[in-house]
């Protein structure tokens, strides 16, 4: 009863909550990866709506994103484990604001914030690339500090 009173306070006060698995992680800070895609802008999901990949727990807006992600998540999920996009390509590891982010290639990037995501799309390519070759030898290690 008293965990049932807890989610309930939590959904009053506005935090996301996770229905099956609390101690899960949740990818995206609870953003629905499929509503990138679909609505062009960061939605955040309903903490009753979700589904595990890979380790992390996404949330979802609509039961239909839900679908969707679950029909085919790698179309969906956040390069770079939803770490920042432009930091990868420095060889950093930092976490990314879920609003900063951009599509390209049909893949969805997010960076720290606006400043970096406008410099991380200066050289899209490049910085992919370069991400793309530093990602496995930084991706075991601990988020580095801005």
């Amino acid at each position: 009863m008293l965990n049932k009173l807890v989610i309930l306070a939590m959904v009053a006060f506005g935090f996301s909550v996770m229905a099956q698995d609390e101690s899960a992680v949740q990818a995206l800070e609870g953003y629905d990866p499929v509503a990138y895609f679909t609505k062009g802008e960061a939605v955040r999901g309903d903490g009753f709506i979700l589904s595990k990949h890979e380790g992390l727990t996404y949330l979802f807006s609509s039961k239909e994103n839900k679908e969707l992600f679950d029909k085919n998540a790698s179309k969906y999920v956040p390069q770079f484990g939803g770490w920042c996009a432009f930091g990868a390509s420095v060889g950093k590891k930092f976490h990314a604001d879920p609003n900063a982010f951009v599509i390209h290639n049909d893949k969805l990037y997010v960076n720290v914030n606006a400043d970096i995501l406008k410099k991380f799309k200066e050289d899209l390519d490049g910085n992919i690339k370069k991400a793309l070759n530093n990602w496995m030898k930084i991706k075991n290690k601990p988020a580095d500090s801005l």
